[in-house]
């Protein structure tokens, strides 16, 4: 990710890079990641064990997403004034605390609440990270810092959902909720002894955000990344109970399937940035098509193991490197609002994940699979058309 410098982040031009807080940095975006989408492999336990529908346990979902979306547009000023590595020390504090609230949840509206934790430690570290992590190195190391900081996020990806499949399996899916605290105890604890002291330059608030919207490209391009995510969410949700009732895949199958994706995703992360360089408007137009067109064919051959497999892997492939694009997109557009950009994307994204998985789940619980990935399928179309329309006004060169 190529973002011009903010102005916070001179003060360690002259400093050594602060490495260590880079990597503590990646270990909380994985632990983050992987307690974000747990619920992506565990819906059919969790609505066995708190007796509701599974549509109801992709709403867990929803509301980690809907709390994420207020925390990104309003922690600017609360980041204003205080220093940034007591806030990113509370942010993962409330990790832990999201674990065990939902691991030991006795009912829906607990576990609910639990979920709600994990969504204001999403939107606080994501609208944050990109801007701490410049001000830990010096200018010439922040892509490879970036990196760094996203590659947690990456290998969370690739082994998230199988993993908690897997260990819903053989400890339950409350043994598996709850193992990701002690991996955020060890984050804390890195980043406690390894961040220096940031003292934030005052920030924008939700206004300066979204005052972007004003620009055509900025509110096109942000409506696509909703449309995409939104799309993305109806269907992958819902997947695992797709996998157990269409394909009859049992627990451990569940979980080679979804290794399948995580896998292809790592893959298609690490070599989209070739492609982002000559296309990458195109490249965004591209990828919800092919995932339409996935979803679809779920649709058609979802009883079909073999088939299955494979269209997977063209999903993993694809919709995991997608974020990656969005990102540059944003970095290019708004080289000089990377951090009030960065905290709209995050709400937009948020607040498409959750009206992806609502949507979905009410779908598929009144009519099924088919409605559920259906809309999908139309929903990463018309992501598909706006994405197109923002590069046609990029090209007419408004930035």
């Amino acid at each position: 990710m190529d973002m011009r410098l903010p102005a916070a982040a001179a003060e360690v031009e002259d400093k050594p890079a602060a490495w260590g807080a880079v990597f503590a940095m990646a270990l909380g975006a994985f632990v983050l990641v992987a307690s974000e989408f747990m619920p992506v492999s565990l819906l059919t336990p969790v609505a066995a064990d708190l007796h509701i529908s599974e549509g109801q346990a992709g709403q867990a979902i929803s509301v980690s997403g809907a709390f994420a979306l207020v925390t990104s547009l309003f922690i600017a000023p609360l980041a204003g004034r205080l220093d940034r590595k007591v806030l990113l020390l509370a942010l993962t504090l409330m990790m832990m605390v999201s674990g065990t609230v939902a691991a030991f949840a006795p009912d829906y509206t607990v576990f609910m609440v639990g979920r709600a934790f994990i969504g204001v430690a999403i939107g606080g570290f994501w609208s944050m990270s990109a801007a701490t992590a410049m001000r830990l190195v010096p200018e010439r190391a922040v892509p490879k810092a970036l990196a760094i900081v996203n590659g947690g996020n990456a290998l969370a990806t690739v082994v998230a959902a199988p993993l908690g499949s897997f260990l819903g399996g053989v400890i339950g899916w409350r043994g598996a909720f709850f193992a990701v605290v002690p991996v955020a105890a060890i984050a804390f604890g890195w980043k406690f002894f390894s961040l220096p002291k940031m003292h934030a330059a005052g920030g924008a608030g939700a206004g300066a955000a979204f005052r972007l919207l004003k620009r055509p490209v900025v509110a096109l391009g942000m409506a696509g990344t909703a449309l995409f995510f939104m799309g993305q969410f109806a269907l992958f949700t819902y997947l695992r109970p797709f996998l157990e009732n269409v394909t009859h895949a049992g627990v451990s199958m569940v979980s080679g399937l979804l290794l399948i994706v995580g896998v292809a995703g790592f893959i298609g992360t690490t070599l989209i940035g070739a492609v982002l360089e000559r296309q990458l408007y195109r490249t965004l137009v591209v990828i919800p098509l092919v995932m339409a067109a996935i979803g679809l064919a779920l649709m058609a051959f979802g009883s079909s193991l073999p088939a299955t497999a494979v269209l997977l892997g063209l999903w993993g492939l694809v919709a995991t490197a997608a974020p990656v694009g969005w990102w540059t997109w944003l970095a290019r557009t708004l080289p000089r609002d990377a951090e009030a950009g960065g905290g709209l994307i995050v709400a937009v994204v948020q607040l498409a994940i959750a009206s992806g998985a609502t949507i979905g789940g009410i779908l598929f619980d009144a009519s099924g699979y088919r409605a559920s990935f259906g809309l999908s399928a139309a929903v990463l179309v018309a992501g598909a058309v706006l994405a197109w329309l923002a590069g046609r006004q990029a090209g007419k060169g408004e930035r």
